[in-house]
């Protein structure tokens, strides 16, 4: 007998299991993947760890988070500073004076500030009403036009004008000369890579791969008190309201016979007719070198391709618009009469959340367990 399932091995998971685990509580942890660390999975291929589920970079203004995962890795100084490439044109993001100096030529934060009211008021735009309007608001037509609007089509298989405003909104704009984008306090990948940081953090803790909670949901379910699931709500209960929306990605890697293809970790190809929407090249985010200090003579990229999610497919950002949001609420109700499962994460929650607050979140719902 153990004291918690917990289905899915991924951040929520391995932090629930080592919290429950250092409090005395007996653990089990499964997932129907063969490797542990959910979509935070990396992997070696040519000393290089690659990022098979898309690039991660951990970022966080939350010092406790921070000290945490640091126990479990020693993390680098690695600091995201994506490039957009519209049809061959390089642009600096976060959109920052280096954007506005190359696609207008201002040189002060005022001209930039100037250029960007003249484009919103030649709009006509005063309460945006979608993320079309909201992106113009923020940036001019300009930039919506060749840094947004092909990259969020291709990303969401909607029009701009059909996605709501506060997708927008966390995009940073700086009337500055800083390319770093995330701007957060403590920012880095762990020396490693990511899975020997879950590895850790699942140190001395059951697991069992490969293993598929539903088809032995009976059996599994008898073994524990308390269950902590972390997969999708609505497959739960076996999609009996319908399917929650998802959009997804899919990866093309391959290894390339040449030590640096783009010379940066992320260049987003910002124009529609480019099929995928990036190209991540995963030895820069260790700044081209294995854990040695040696430089590394091959390189790893992989070209994402956003999709529209379907049955069977990996689920990534989950579509937090109305409708989908009224069927999450109706799920949430049969969830909370669940007395022996506790839904946590991503997709348990069906709420997008950044690596930081996976783990917070994580952490205080094992507080709040050993409380109880």
């Amino acid at each position: 007998m153990y004291d918690y399932l917990i289905v899915g091995a991924g951040l929520y998971g391995a932090v629930c299991a080592r919290q429950l685990t250092d409090a005395g509580k007996k653990v089990l942890v499964i997932d129907k993947r063969s490797h542990i660390a959910g979509n935070v999975y990396t992997e070696k291929m040519e000393g290089i760890n690659v990022h098979i589920y898309g690039a991660h970079i951990f970022h966080t203004n939350n010092k406790s988070v921070w000290e945490y995962v640091n126990r479990f890795s020693v993390f680098n100084r690695f600091t995201n500073s994506p490039v957009a490439n519209y049809k061959g044109e390089l642009y600096s993001l976060p959109f920052n004076m280096y954007t506005f100096n190359k696609m207008w030529g201002v040189v002060t934060p005022e001209e930039a500030a100037a250029k960007i009211e003249e484009q919103r008021k030649a709009a006509g735009i005063d309460n945006p009403q979608n993320l079309e309007e909201q992106a113009i608001s923020l940036v001019g037509t300009d930039i919506y036009e060749k840094l947004i609007k092909g990259y969020t089509q291709k990303q969401w298989g909607r029009p701009c004008e059909d996605l709501p405003a506060f997708i927008i909104k966390r995009l940073p704009v700086r009337l500055t000369f800083d390319n770093n984008y995330f701007n957060a306090l403590y920012q880095g990948i762990p020396v490693g890579g990511y899975t020997k940081m879950v590895e850790s953090m699942l140190d001395g803790i059951e697991v069992r791969l490969d293993t598929d909670y539903f088809a032995n949901k009976a059996e599994l379910d008898s073994q524990a008190d308390k269950v902590i699931y972390t997969g999708p709500i609505d497959a739960y209960f076996d999609y009996k309201l319908g399917n929650l929306e998802y959009r997804s990605v899919r990866f093309e890697t391959e290894v390339l016979d040449k030590p640096n293809f783009q010379g940066n970790a992320a260049v987003n190809y910002t124009d529609a007719d480019t099929p995928w929407t990036r190209i991540i090249e995963h030895k820069w985010f260790e700044f081209g070198k294995d854990e040695d200090g040696n430089d590394l003579p091959k390189t790893v990229i992989s070209r994402e391709y956003s999709s529209e999610w379907k049955l069977g497919d990996e689920p990534y950002y989950p579509v937090n618009d109305e409708k989908n949001g009224k069927l999450y609420a109706d799920y949430k109700v049969l969830a909370d009469k669940e007395t022996k499962v506790i839904f946590g994460g991503r997709l348990g929650e069906y709420k997008y959340y950044d690596m930081d607050q996976v783990i917070a979140v994580a952490l205080d719902k094992a507080a709040e367990l050993l409380k109880a």
